[in-house]
Formats: C-alpha cells, sequence, structure tokens
C-alpha cells in the first residue's frame, strides 16, 4: 500500500513539475518574441517622424525576417541547435535581443540605422522561436501537439502585445513602447537560464552539416509537414504585418476611428490566434495534427479568397469579424505543422530540422511581405490574394498526411 502511494505521489509530482516547465517556457516565449513587431507597435510615430510609407514598414519587418534567417542558418549549420544546451542559448539570445531592440528605440537616428538594429533583433529571435519548440520537446515528447500549440499560442500574444501596449498608452512615446518589450524579453530570458533542460534532452554527437540536415527532407511526411508550414508561412506573417494596414482601412470608415482604436483591433485580431492555437491542440488530440492543420489553413485560405469582394461592402462589424476569424486561423495549424514535423524526424535531428525548416519559412515569408506591402497601394483590399497562394500551394503538399494514423 505504501510502495503504491509513494508511486503515485512522485508521479503527481513529476507531472506537476513538467507543467510548470511548460508554463515556465510558454511565458518566457511571450515575452521574448514581443520583440519581434514593436516597430510596428510605432507604426504610426515611425510614419510621422521618419516619413515612412507602407513599403518602408515592410522593410522594417522584413530585416527582422532576413535576420531570423541569417540566425537560424547559422543556428542549423554550425550544430548550435542540438549540440548546445537549449534553456542556455535561448536566454543569451533573449538578452541579445533585448539590447538590440533597446539600440533601436534610443540610438536610430532614421531609417537606415533602425533597420540595421532590427536585423539584429531577428538573428536573436533565432534562438528563441525554433530552440523554444525543441525545449518544450525535452520536457514533453508525447504531448508535442498540445504543447507547442500553447508555445506558438505565446508567440501569438507577443506578437500582438506591442498593440496592446501602443493602444492603452497611446499617448506615450515609441520608444517607451520598444523598451518595454525589451524589458519582458530579459524577464523571459532569465527565467528560462534558471529552468534548465528537460529530461528528455539529447545532444548531437557530431557537428551538424548541410548533408545531414537535407536528410530529413527525404523523409516523406516530413517533407509533406514542412511543405505544408512553407505555405501557412506564405501567408502568416504578411497578414500579421498588414493588420494595421488593413484595421485602419476598415476603421477609416468611421469619422471617429483613432490611432488607439487601430492599435486595440489590431492587437485583437493578431492575439485572437492564440486561442486559434489553443483550440487546434484540442482538436488535434482527438482527431490529429494533420486534420487540425488542414482545417485551419483551409480558412485562412478561403478568408484570402473573400476577403476583397467583401471589404468596404459589409457592415463595419462583419469586416471586422471577418478579420477575427482569419486571425483566429491562420496561425492555428503553425504548432500542428511543427509537431507532425517532430514525429517524422530523428530526435537526435530535431533541433537542426525546426531550425532548417523556420529559416525556409521565414524566407518565404519576407519574400511575402516584401510583396503584399509593395502592392497594397496599388491594389487596397485586393492584396489578400498575393496571400493566397500560401495556402493553396500547403493544402496540396500536406494533403498526404491526412491518410495517415489518427495520432497525425
Amino acid at each position: 500500500m505504501g510502495t503504491e502511494l509513494d508511486t503515485r505521489c512522485a508521479e503527481v509530482r513529476e507531472k506537476f513539475q513538467v507543467n510548470r516547465a511548460i508554463a515556465v517556457i510558454a511565458i518566457a516565449q511571450l515575452f521574448g518574441t514581443s520583440l519581434w513587431f514593436s516597430a510596428n507597435a510605432a507604426m504610426h510615430d515611425l510614419q510621422t517622424s521618419w516619413h515612412l510609407t507602407a513599403s518602408d514598414i515592410g522593410w522594417l519587418t522584413n530585416s527582422v525576417q532576413a535576420g531570423f534567417i541569417v540566425g537560424t542558418l547559422i543556428s542549423a549549420f554550425t550544430g548550435i541547435a542540438d549540440r548546445l544546451p537549449t534553456s542556455k542559448v535561448f536566454a543569451l539570445c533573449g538578452l541579445l535581443g533585448a539590447l538590440l531592440n533597446a539600440l533601436f528605440a534610443l540610438c536610430s537616428s532614421g531609417f537606415a540605422s533602425a533597420v540595421v538594429f532590427r536585423f539584429g533583433v531577428g538573428v536573436a529571435l533565432a534562438g528563441i522561436y525554433p530552440l523554444g519548440m525543441k525545449l518544450l520537446v525535452t520536457w514533453a515528447p508525447g504531448r508535442a501537439a498540445q504543447t507547442l500549440a500553447w508555445l506558438v499560442a505565446m508567440l501569438t500574444l507577443g506578437t500582438a502585445s506591442v498593440h496592446a501596449i501602443r493602444g492603452v498608452f497611446d499617448h506615450v512615446s515609441w520608444h517607451l513602447v520598444v523598451l518595454t518589450s525589451s524589458v519582458l524579453a530579459i524577464a523571459g530570458a532569465l527565467m528560462v537560464w534558471f529552468l534548465g533542460e528537460g529530461p528528455f534532452a539529447r545532444r548531437a554527437v557530431a557537428k551538424a552539416n548541410l548533408g545531414g540536415l537535407s536528410s530529413v527532407f527525404r523523409i516523406p511526411a516530413f517533407r509533406a509537414a514542412a511543405f505544408g508550414y512553407f505555405g501557412h508561412m506564405w501567408e502568416l506573417y504578411a497578414f500579421w504585418t498588414l493588420v494595421p494596414i488593413l484595421v485602419a482601412q476598415a476603421l477609416g470608415r468611421v469619422a471617429t476611428a483613432s490611432t488607439r482604436e487601430v492599435a486595440l483591433w489590431s492587437f485583437a485580431v493578431i492575439a485572437i490566434g492564440a486561442a486559434g492555437c489553443v483550440l487546434g491542440g484540442a482538436f488535434s488530440h482527438r482527431f490529429g495534427s494533420a486534420r487540425a492543420a488542414f482545417i485551419a489553413l483551409l480558412v485562412s485560405g478561403s478568408l484570402c479568397l473573400l476577403y476583397p469582394f467583401v471589404a468596404g461592402k459589409v457592415p463595419l462589424y462583419v469586416q471586422l469579424a471577418l478579420l477575427l476569424v482569419w486571425g483566429l486561423a491562420v496561425v492555428a495549424d503553425s504548432p500542428q505543422f511543427s509537431a507532425l514535423s517532430v514525429r517524422a524526424c530523428p530526435p537526435e535531428q530535431v533541433g537542426g530540422a525546426l531550425t532548417m525548416q523556420n529559416s525556409f519559412g521565414f524566407l518565404l515569408s519576407a519574400c511575402s511581405i516584401f510583396t503584399a506591402t509593395s502592392a497594397y497601394h496599388a491594389l487596397g483590399s485586393w492584396i489578400s490574394l498575393v496571400l493566397l497562394p500560401g495556402p493553396i500551394f500547403g493544402l496540396f503538399a500536406m494533403s498526404p498526411l491526412l491518410s495517415k494514423r489518427p495520432h497525425w
């Protein structure tokens, strides 16, 4: 009787420890990824102070994407993602990103210097987002779909948080808004530093190389998940970049619309994606990650097609509701694609494979951001059709996974 009770107590303690670690990593991810769109939260101020266009804002966002791509390639091809302690790399990158973000706020003299600092922030984020996913897997590998859903939910809230800060403190200098995200990133870095590695951490014994990492693309299930993710990424970050513009366009029909309202609605449209991630994780637990990802990508792709035909032609509340549904679906598939990739990938290559997948995905997102922001003034609401090829490609690419076992 005593032995059975001791075993039960040990199981409860272990479960509590794992759940606590998941919560710490998720919150740290929220804080760290608040760096990502800190410049976009200051969009109105920067447009006024530096006379920036929508295309210039796209370049500021893309400088982060470019830095992220460079950082992930360095991480993947040097083996950092699999050879060094994940928690320490995450924490150091969080501190570096916070510093560079603060320099962007305090030392930028104009558009050119801002691009340099934002590029550095992107390099640092390469050690936060993909390694946050790997760190979660070291704590709960059997719950990848659900735990990654929470992680991407925190990424989504982190992305949206700067819009909330801008909306609540609409009279505060944009410098303070940006510096707030640096403070959050420092807090997230310290949380992960003291948490450490999970019990299922594995280190690669050899230096990663291009041939070894590219071999995972010869695994059909990994290839289908990765290509589905690439289609999703063509849409996701371009949509998030366009959200303040689309919201401002919708609210522009109301004479009383203010910068504060644009910021708060932008927060709502992006942040609701966190709920989409959690709902997708719950759905995947019963029906599988492949089906959850397929449905989310189908919904967001349908809205890419539908939106130009309703924008400005339906009541404002309907248009805003469609943006909210779009925001809910557009990121819900992201953790499921990552979970599918984790399942298909050899355990000792998870860090490098996820980092490389992220790198290629963000390269596509940089292309779509540049295309969408450059063409917005010419296309207006029809810009959503530029995002549509991503979901179409992703749906076809991932379709072989739908025939796999239910847990996929």
